[in-house]
């Protein structure tokens, strides 16, 4: 998820958190599915349905100038015709190191580990399956603009690459990315890709899109936006919407 130092100056992922500063993003995602991606790719119906809502909390807080500490847990509450459950989902620590930077461009290293929950630690696979998993990420960023005109007040583009060693479950390589552009002072525009595959031939593959907007209001952000699942394999064809409170300390 991006995390945006401010909104007059563009950050995402890769720029890290001043030393002794924090932020906490606070997220509900309610994703409903009525078919699914086969094997193959096809879309298909989903008998009964399916619901996965979440609720998480992500903090960052600068170590100092290069090194960001990172957490994330959530909460679960989910339905489909074989399984109704409310659970807790994985919980998550990890250290961001910050490569390189200069005034436009940022490359940074995560790695991270998460203990699995009993709640669903992957969307292709049962409730409570998994168990601890490692996971190293590499992300880079470029800032833009910042002069007005049809850029607005500039923005950025971030692109993350991540491998994750899972317990239990299918090791995973994902491909992520985000564009941010801020229109003005209080408002920006976010767009996110998200897209993965699970180890193996017939592993499951996803690729979602979400368009949000977030509106600052001093140091709390509000981000309001739509995900969906545009193709796969072997995972729900979900949507719906997602809501975030950000807060700087």
């Amino acid at each position: 998820m991006a995390a945006l130092s401010s909104a007059e100056t563009a950050g995402a992922g890769a720029w890290n958190l001043p030393k002794g500063e924090g932020q906490a993003i606070v997220k509900y995602e309610g994703i409903r599915a009525d078919a699914a991606f086969s094997p193959d790719g096809r879309r298909v119906d989903l008998p009964g349905g399916r619901r996965d809502s979440a609720a998480s909390v992500l903090v960052e807080y600068g170590l100092d100038d290069r090194f960001t500490l990172q957490m994330k847990g959530e909460g679960q509450d989910g339905r489909d015709a074989y399984v109704d459950y409310q659970a807790l989902g994985p919980l998550e620590i990890g250290v961001r190191w910050q490569a390189y930077r200069d005034d436009h461009n940022v490359a940074a290293v995560y790695v991270g580990y998460a203990q699995g929950g009993a709640g669903r630690n992957a969307g292709y696979a049962l409730p409570g399956a998994g168990d601890s998993d490692w996971e190293v990420r590499a992300l880079a960023a470029r800032a833009f603009g910042g002069e007005g005109g049809w850029l607005g007040q500039g923005g950025f583009i971030e692109v993350q690459a991540a491998r994750r060693w899972r317990g239990g479950l299918p090791d995973e390589t994902r491909l992520d990315l985000t564009a941010g552009l801020h229109l003005n002072g209080d408002w920006m525009a976010l767009g996110q890709v998200f897209s993965g595959a699970a180890e193996g031939e017939a592993g499951a593959r996803w690729l979602s899109m979400e368009t949000s907007m977030v509106r600052r209001f001093g140091d709390w952000r509000l981000q309001a936006g739509w995900r969906q699942a545009v193709s796969g394999r072997e995972i729900p064809a979900g949507q719906g919407p997602v809501v975030g409170i950000w807060r700087r300390f």
